[in-house]
This record gives C-alpha cells, sequence and structure tokens, in this order.
C-alpha cells in the first residue's frame, strides 16, 4: 500500500499556532451534527449582547437545495451541519445562506451553496457511503474543506495564498477535524504524496484540467472542476472527467463561474 505523509491526529488549541505549512487537524462530527462552538448550536453572539440563531436559516437553505433538485442524502447532511456564517466576514454574515458568493478577501470569493453542494454531488457519483481520498484544489475560507470532512474518509485541502491558508487554519481550528489536512502550495501541481485519489475538486478555473490532477486521480475516480474555453469560447463551463481503465471520459455541464485558476504561491 502507498505510504502517505504522517500527520497529527489532532491539534491542541492550547498550544501556539503551527508554521502556516503545517496541517491542521481536527474532530469528527456525526452528519447533522453542527461544526460550531458547543452549546451554541448554530448561534452567534451578535452587537448588544444579542444571539443570531442561524440554524434556521441554514436548515431553509438546505431545503431550497432539494427545490433545485440536489437528492445526495450525505451531501444534504453534510450542508446542514457546517456553519456556513462562520467561514464569512462578520459584516456579512446575514447574507451567509443566501444562494450567492460573498468576498473573502484578497480578490477570491466563497461560492455560492448550491455550486458547493452540486459539485460535490457530481463528484460523490451517486456512492451511498462515504468517499476514500479526496483532493480540494483551492481551499479558500474553509468552508468546502469543511464540507468535504464529512463525505469522505481523509481530505487534502490546497491553497497557494498564504492569506487564506492561514484564514482557512482559523476558520478551522477550533473545529478539531481529524480527516481535514490543510496544505499551502501550487495546487496546479496537485499533492502527489497523498495520491492516488478517489475525487479531486476544484474551485478555481483554467483553460484546461492540468495533468497532474489527472495522474493524481485513482483508476475509477472522478475530477469536477470549471474549466474555460472550449466550445463556449470564454466562458467557464463546469466539467466531469472519469479515469476509467479504459482512458479518461470527460463531460461538460453547465456555465459556472470561478476564480482563475493560478500557479504558484503568493
Amino acid at each position: 500500500m502507498k505510504s502517505r505523509p504522517s500527520f497529527p491526529a489532532r491539534l491542541d488549541v492550547s498550544m501556539p499556532a503551527r508554521h502556516p505549512k503545517s496541517p491542521v487537524s481536527a474532530r469528527v462530527v456525526a452528519p447533522g451534527t453542527s461544526l460550531g462552538t458547543p452549546g451554541l448550536a448554530g448561534r452567534q453572539a451578535v452587537a448588544g449582547g444579542a444571539v443570531q440563531d442561524y440554524g434556521a436559516a441554514r436548515r431553509n437553505m438546505v431545503q431550497k437545495l432539494v427545490g433545485q433538485g440536489l437528492s445526495d442524502r450525505m451531501v444534504l447532511a453534510a450542508m446542514g451541519a457546517v456553519e456556513r456564517h462562520r467561514f464569512v466576514d462578520t459584516a456579512l454574515v446575514n447574507q451567509a445562506y443566501e444562494d450567492t458568493s460573498l468576498p473573502i478577501g484578497l480578490g477570491q470569493t466563497i461560492s455560492k451553496p448550491g455550486v458547493v453542494s452540486r459539485m460535490i454531488e457530481l463528484m460523490r457519483q451517486g456512492a451511498s457511503g462515504k468517499l476514500g481520498r479526496v483532493l480540494e484544489i483551492g481551499t479558500g475560507c474553509g468552508y468546502q474543506a469543511a464540507l468535504l470532512s464529512h463525505v469522505a474518509t481523509e481530505v487534502y485541502s490546497m491553497e497557494r495564498l498564504r492569506g487564506l491558508h492561514d484564514k482557512a487554519r482559523e476558520n478551522l481550528r477550533h473545529l478539531r477535524v481529524a480527516n481535514l489536512h490543510l496544505l499551502f502550495g501550487d495546487g496546479m501541481l496537485g499533492y502527489p504524496k497523498g495520491a492516488p485519489y478517489a475525487a479531486i475538486i476544484a474551485a478555481a478555473g483554467g483553460e484546461a484540467i492540468p495533468q497532474a490532477w489527472v495522474d493524481q486521480l485513482a483508476i475509477g475516480g472522478r475530477l469536477v472542476a470549471p474549466v474555460a474555453g472550449g466550445p463556449r469560447g470564454g466562458q467557464q463551463a463546469l466539467v466531469i472527467l472519469d479515469k476509467t481503465p479504459y482512458g479518461i471520459e470527460q463531460k461538460v455541464l453547465e456555465a459556472v463561474h470561478f476564480v482563475p485558476l493560478k500557479s504558484g504561491v503568493a
């Protein structure tokens, strides 16, 4: 069996912050359980000492996703468990459960819940249980990584922007998700030490899918990513790529809008 890099089983939040290149480890919670501070159950303190309950807003968001056609029970459970308002700026928390993308700094955004859930459902290919090892390209604020930790046994998430990598670490630190590893590096190169992957999902779109991702995808695995160009010209489209024993099968789906895929780190 291919050896994997060693990661700490959990991160003691009382310890000083680790080096930015170190992975975050955190506890796993059962599907349907809110990923948030114990005792708050989806609530967040606001000005004046009042407490805002976002549980109802999150449940309403999930019902809207069902109305849009989302049917994967594990994805729906994850969307209902992960508190999106904890991954957006304080000034935007009241928009956290709207089906809209929101700025997270450094010219990046947190994707719409409808797009995130659609891509994760496509990635799962109708699997009845959890996927194996998954690679995410573009950690951003950490929201999708938290969702992926509910639907996969192990998640490697890469971010090329140091500021966002640090922000995701901070957002996820108190959650103690033991099967999630945050990596700072060039996502276009993938992460060969963790390969092969049962699935790869990208939150940025280039003119083509990098060959490194295809090489690191396991036989029988699926890759979901936005891709620009092709028959739609410069417009991005969602693409699924299946790696079969007989070769690569690719399908172009609906138009989407993601930040551009870039190489290097910053």
